[in-house]
């Protein structure tokens, strides 16, 4: 048979996993090739870009849009475990597990919403990420590259969530000399966490001569950070005299923060944690490229008759 696609794979995926004992993705890749009666071929079939076996990423996918809406968890690297919502998915007996299933869980929607933010020309009545008749190929592949690094922002964003502080103050660090601020990782360092002075957790020049400073305040927070966080960032601020400040958080700011910060002479920029990850995608800050597409075009001048 052929290979099935991710989205019927979730329900059997889901099912796999019904013992609630965590099984290794590489254990259900394998036990769900034998229930679909696989071929050798097929199996090793693999991507168009020769990054990965089909097969295995159909399944990766499929835990993946079931983890977003919370019917399985991430024990650990490289495992999956159904939750209680996935036990009474099961329980209810459906007869198939899809994207339009999964948009009852806000959960999934949050995710669904955040993607179609990012992604213009996408449906809002439909599952389907894009409509294949509105968009040129060319449309189609940057699009698909836009849903790719939205799902790799929350998967950083989580593991960013679960590190140390002082691996987030690296993080920070490695970030920002990326972004071409600093002069040096060890000057960096050595301003990054260090001063501790009335909300400001460091200070990293704005550009490699240190024609100006940018006082940093890098939070790891559970809950949206308010304007009186803000506040006190700002006060920091003038009491150093300076002008320039970035706060930076793993969750969100709310709205009467992002609006305090438009009515202030200091210019104060906020960073959540989704821009965070953005930030790190962009810069290529703990990220690698899997594979890279080429699209060409005629080249006009080399069919010219000379």
């Amino acid at each position: 048979m052929a290979i099935p696609d991710f989205q019927t794979l979730m329900l059997p995926v889901l099912n796999h996993v019904s013992d609630k004992q965590p099984k290794a993705l590489k254990d259900v890749v394998n036990s769900l090739s034998i229930q679909f009666a696989l071929t050798e071929e097929e199996k090793n079939e693999l991507l168009p870009s020769g990054s990965a076996f089909t097969f295995n990423n159909r399944v990766a996918w499929a835990a993946s849009y079931l983890k977003k809406a919370l019917l399985i968890s991430r024990p650990k690297r490289g495992y999956i475990e159904i939750t209680e919502r996935g036990l009474s998915v099961l329980k209810a007996n459906p007869q198939s597990v899809n994207m339009k299933f999964l948009e009852q869980f806000p959960e999934y929607l949050e995710f669904k919403n955040s993607s179609s933010t990012d992604v213009p020309n996408t449906t809002s009545n439909s599952s389907e990420s894009i409509v294949s008749e509105q968009n040129t190929p060319e449309e189609l592949l940057a699009n698909t590259a836009r849903n790719l690094d939205v799902a790799l922002a929350y998967d950083l964003l989580e593991i960013i969530k679960s590190s140390s502080p002082s691996f987030f103050e690296r993080l920070v660090v490695k970030l920002l000399l990326a972004m071409g601020y600093g002069g040096s990782r060890v000057e960096a360092g050595r301003a990054i966490g260090q001063s501790g002075d009335g909300g400001i957790d460091g200070i990293i020049d704005e550009d490699k001569l240190g024609l100006d400073s940018i006082y940093i305040q890098a939070k790891r927070w559970e809950g949206s950070v308010g304007s009186p966080e803000i506040q006190k960032f700002v006060g920091a601020l003038q009491g150093n005299r300076a002008h320039k400040g970035v706060f930076i958080t793993t969750s969100d700011f709310t709205k009467a923060a992002q609006e305090y910060v438009k009515t202030i002479q200091n210019k104060v920029v906020l960073i959540n944690g989704m821009a965070l990850a953005k930030l790190m995608i962009e810069n290529d800050v703990g990220v690698s490229t899997v594979s890279t597409y080429k699209v060409k075009k005629i080249d006009s001048d080399y069919f010219v008759d000379e």
